[in-house]
């Protein structure tokens, strides 16, 4: 029972109010180091074009597998008629 009763006791002395949080959390932000308009941008950009290029690797070997595929259903349609 008595560990109950301090651990409850110490929960209450980690709470803050909703205020002091949010002043805390202010002060937090200002630490941060926030990137340049350039430097966002020029990482939008390295995101977009790495996306589109990833995207155009997976249709093309898509469509090599499809191929590969089709031919192997011809030659067997051929074979076994």
């Amino acid at each position: 029972m008595e560990a109950k009763s301090k651990k409850r006791s110490s929960d209450k002395k980690k709470r803050k109010d909703p205020f002091t949080f949010i002043s805390d959390l202010k002060e937090e932000l200002k630490k941060v180091s926030w990137t340049t308009k350039a430097e966002l941008i020029s990482a939008t950009k390295t995101v977009i074009i790495a996306t589109f290029a990833f995207g155009m690797g997976i249709y093309v070997v898509d469509l090599a597998i499809k191929g590969v595929l089709g031919l192997i259903k011809r030659t067997l349609l051929f074979i076994f008629g």
